[in-house]
């Protein structure tokens, strides 16, 4: 049987290497049956050593360390770590994808590093101009898949369309979704409503085989309309930090109305439940992290607070994405669209 091998990067995130090597742990001990994988942390040896000492009854043969002299820190500019890029732990990973030594990587880190440094050293599947940035969203009817979300701030409607096309296949293989429902985002629902982008972008949308159901508000992309949601990465990105920042601010909220005073106290005791499964459902660490699609090979890029559980579930992301081979499923997903709409180059 082959191994599969993930690349993990030990040093990215706010908490590296200590969370990063909690979290490969942990999944190694919930898969001790399984001999079929092996992650190589790829870091400061003497560092990842060092942690790896505090944690027994785990499998270390499922394990290998890959040396990296440098690390990016998590607001370092382009020009600070493109200079040292070749010794980065970020970059040897995605070599390791790019050699096949790894099937994907994972990383917490400088999400524009990875995300530069992926584009320029694995390229783009066949077809696909720009990759584009997918992460899953908590809704009122479950999840949607919200794409793109800061790969890139200047799209034109072909992207918008490889993004809708990318974004259903890896619905339908990795979470089970079936013809799920797309939707594009804009200002108002009515098709002649949007900029020149959004309208050209619809208008193509409309014409494929797939199941388009029109524009979406804002307002409406956490109603669960839409299984999956598609935008350009300068929107995206702002409708995800605000959403971030308006969670965060509602939790600080209600945790501070409860410890008001001992009548809130009481009736959390009897609400604590619904409310640990509304948190749950809101922590971005069940979702284990962003997917760089687009790019020839798999890689996910967690949130850089990112804590064990949420390195944990990448890692099952990557092994999900590659049994089900997405990334061949998307290059012909491409291909046969290329076909049937032969004007998509244009525009």
């Amino acid at each position: 049987m082959e191994t599969v091998k993930i690349a993990v990067d030990a040093m990215g995130g706010d908490d590296a290497p200590a969370i990063v090597i909690e979290g490969v742990v942990d999944y190694i001990r919930e898969n001790q049956r399984d001999d079929g994988f092996k992650i190589t942390l790829v870091g400061k040896e003497k560092e990842i050593n060092k942690e790896l000492k505090k944690y027994k009854n785990f499998r270390l043969d499922r394990l290998e360390i890959i040396d990296a002299l440098e690390e990016i820190s998590m607001k370092e500019h382009f020009l600070s770590y493109w200079r040292k890029r070749e010794e980065t732990s970020i970059k040897k990973a995605i070599d390791l994808v790019k050699n096949n030594q790894a099937k994907a990587m994972v990383s917490a880190g400088n999400t524009g590093a990875v995300m530069a440094l992926a584009k320029t050293i694995l390229g783009s599947i066949k077809n696909i101009d720009r990759p584009a940035l997918a992460i899953m969203i908590p809704t009122l009817k479950g999840n949607s898949l919200l794409v793109d979300v800061g790969a890139n701030t200047d799209s034109k409607p072909h992207n918008l369309v490889q993004f809708a096309l990318m974004g259903k296949v890896y619905l339908e293989n990795v979470f089970g979704v079936k013809n799920p429902r797309i939707g594009l985002m804009n200002i108002g629902e009515e098709e002649v409503k949007g900029n020149e982008l959004t309208k050209t972008t619809h208008n193509l949308l409309k014409q494929l085989d797939i199941n388009f159901i029109g524009n979406v508000e804002g307002r409406d992309v956490y109603l669960g309309e839409a299984d999956l949601i598609v935008t350009d990465g300068f929107t995206g990105n702002v409708a995800l930090k605000i959403s971030e920042g308006v969670v965060g601010v509602m939790l600080s909220m209600l945790k501070r109305e409860i410890m008001s005073n001992i009548f809130s106290k009481v009736g959390f005791f009897f609400l604590r439940h619904s409310l640990g499964r509304i948190k749950k459902k809101l922590d971005y660490a069940e979702y284990g992290g962003a997917l760089l699609l687009g790019v020839n090979g798999i890689v996910i890029i967690g949130h850089g607070s990112s804590n064990a559980k949420a390195i944990k579930n990448a890692i099952y992301l990557s092994y999900k994405f590659i049994s089900q081979k997405v990334l061949e499923k998307i290059s012909l997903e491409i291909e046969k669209t290329q076909i049937s709409l032969p004007e998509l180059k244009n525009v």
